[in-house]
């Protein structure tokens, strides 16, 4: 049976419950995972666990995300994204790439987001964009998130044509000082974000466009890194249909957390669940648990100290049939 992580190159269009029902299939089990959400719209990185390796998920969702991202300035939609309906307009003319830089500025570091109201928090045991669907209007409470680095690649003016034949007319809600000739000025920014884990780049955009002062959303978006997980090892569904490349589940381990290198006996002691002495460091929590490996590089199990001991959060039992059939090679880091 294997175990491992495939760390997947979403297509756009399909959502992140949608590749998992496929690598059910491709892996021949049940037991497959997703570790962070990735919109419809999006692409890039999705990481999926399969079999024992779905109890790494818990780790891999807190991790750092980057993504590459299309801003664009002078319209707000209903869902921040290019996909739903636009509810005003504004003219981007007054607009300079000094004010782009500086609203960016304020959007960087430590910061409190609303999510977008379309997102998929439970709002009294349903979904957000459910209620948002079915027309309710939905605030949620803003939480603090951390974005890291926020940087712009190329800033773009342009028009988009809104009227494609005399027999359509221009939508009474766009502003006169709006147009230019037979189309609505916009800006749009190619960004780069580095941010914590619950961070919205759709609120991102939304946020920039209502710092400006002309409404903002977002256009594209693609995941490029889910912690150590890049896009060099993402593969297509296709690619993952003619070869099933498995990332071991001790490779995966080492790339993600902090590794604890064990004495033959003490892998036996944690392979009955018991506790061992505590690391030299006696840092590794619960949270942010160790990877603890046995002389033969084989997991064993994830480990928090408390005190003088280490106590094992969670024990893998071996599996030496599955590690000869997985991929082996570590992730581009």
């Amino acid at each position: 049976m294997l175990s491992g992580l495939v760390v997947v190159d979403k297509p756009q269009g399909w959502t992140s419950h949608d590749v998992v029902g496929r690598m059910r299939r491709l892996a021949g089990t049940r037991k497959v995972g997703h570790a962070g959400t990735l919109d419809p719209m999006a692409t890039g990185v999705l990481v999926i666990g399969v079999n024992k390796a779905t109890r790494l998920l818990t780790y891999i969702v807190g991790t750092s995300k980057t993504y590459e991202a299309t801003i664009r300035l002078g319209a707000t939609t209903i869902t921040d994204d290019a996909e739903g309906e636009v509810t005003a307009t504004s003219a981007t003319d007054a607009v300079t790439d000094e004010a782009i830089e500086a609203g960016i500025a304020k959007l960087r570091g430590p910061i409190s987001q609303v999510p977008s109201s379309v997102s998929a928090i439970k709002v009294n045991g349903e979904r957000a964009y459910a209620r948002v669907r079915a027309g309710e209007e939905v605030k949620l409470a803003s939480r603090p998130v951390t974005i890291h680095s926020f940087d712009v690649l190329a800033i773009r003016h342009g028009v988009e044509a809104v009227a494609t034949a005399d027999s359509v007319d221009i939508p009474a809600d766009i502003p006169a000082d709006a147009l230019a000739d037979d189309g609505v000025r916009y800006v749009d920014i190619d960004v780069t974000v580095r941010c914590s884990s619950g961070t919205y780049i759709r609120a991102l955009a939304r946020d920039l466009g209502s710092d400006l002062g002309v409404g903002g959303h977002l256009t594209a978006l693609r995941r490029s890194a889910v912690g150590p997980y890049t896009l060099d090892r993402a593969r297509t569904l296709e690619e993952l249909a003619e070869n099933l490349e498995i990332l071991d589940i001790a490779d995966a381990a080492r790339a993600l957390m902090p590794v604890r290198e064990l004495t033959a006996a003490e892998a036996n002691e944690l392979s009955f669940g018991r506790r061992i002495p505590a690391s030299p460091e006696g840092t590794h929590t619960t949270e942010e648990p160790a990877a603890a490996f046995s002389p033969d590089g084989t997991l064993v199990a994830l480990l928090a100290d408390a005190g003088k001991y280490a106590k094992p959060v969670l024990v893998f039992p071996p599996d030496p049939e599955a590690k000869a059939a997985v991929v082996t090679e570590g992730p581009t880091q």
